[in-house]
């Protein structure tokens, strides 16, 4: 019978985390974080980190040791990745948001009961980049934690030819850090409330995200459907007014998902902007 992974895994899990270790040593970071966010660490507030998968290496080095658990994909790097990531420090729940997506979350909850804070990539595992998925959005409803957006730049990087443009910083890079406001998706009114009309996709001012070049809605991944009503859908009677709240509660997960998107697509030109990443 084969083992279920190669002999190789540990030798090369110890490396990988060795080589993150030393290259971390090296970088400078400026952490830049918003007040909101500050004063509710503080109080001891446990949150959902959500960041882009391309900044997960400055982001690991950052946050070791603090016993963060962090949501792995199923695919063949899972557990490779998992090995690395335990010898940082971190605690893993395997699964995504397009396969074995229903055991991370149910390890997610699990470790969220043992008052762990929780962190997770919105656009992984695998893309699009830099879109935010409704799975982070259910997650933080679940938990009933506020999301905290996360950006990371740097000053000198190299970005991968990979479906994400993964960023490793150079040996002795200043690296730019800024944990945003928390963002809390059930104090969101309705999608109508929030700016979704018809078809029009909101603007950074509508999701309440300031900065003077942030990026569309379709940057941040948004379309703009808000979608049907229960008359539209063909439902009447008895169970038009249970299809009418169910539609409601997506209408408002989706709400939630365009003002978060949005705030962490903003964050993070702006720190970009902040340290003169150019790729």
């Amino acid at each position: 019978m084969h083992p279920r992974h190669p002999w190789w895994m540990p030798l090369a899990a110890f490396c990988g985390a060795t080589i993150v270790r030393l290259l971390g040593a090296t970088w400078r970071y400026t952490v830049v974080d918003a007040p909101e966010y500050t004063a509710a660490l503080q109080r001891g507030e446990r949150f959902v980190y959500a960041f882009w998968h391309c900044g997960l290496l400055p982001g690991a080095v950052l946050h070791r040791h603090e016993g963060i658990a962090v949501l792995v994909s199923r695919h063949r790097d899972g557990e490779l990745i998992t090995r690395v990531i335990e010898q940082l420090g971190y605690v893993a729940a395997r699964g995504s948001s397009t396969r074995g997506g229903d055991a991370g979350l149910r390890g997610m909850l699990a470790w969220a009961g043992q008052d762990r804070q929780l962190a997770v990539t919105p656009d992984g595992p695998r893309g699009p980049a830099e879109q935010v998925k409704p799975g982070v959005i259910y997650l933080a409803e679940r938990t009933g934690r506020r999301l905290v957006p996360i950006a990371f730049a740097a000053h000198r990087t190299l970005a991968l030819r990979s479906w994400d443009r993964f960023r490793v910083p150079w040996p002795f890079a200043r690296v730019w850090v800024s944990h945003g406001a928390p963002f809390d998706p059930a104090a969101w009114p309705s999608a109508q409330a929030a700016g979704i009309s018809g078809s029009s996709s909101p603007s950074a001012e509508a999701a309440g995200v300031s900065g003077s070049s942030g990026p569309s809605a379709q940057a941040a991944g948004i379309s703009g459907s808000s979608g049907p009503s229960a008359e539209d859908a063909g439902i009447t009677g008895s169970g038009a007014s249970a299809a009418r709240s169910s539609i409601a509660e997506e209408r408002d997960a989706e709400a939630a998902r365009v003002r978060f998107g949005l705030a962490l697509a903003v964050l993070t030109s702006e720190v970009r902007r902040t340290a003169g990443e150019r790729l």
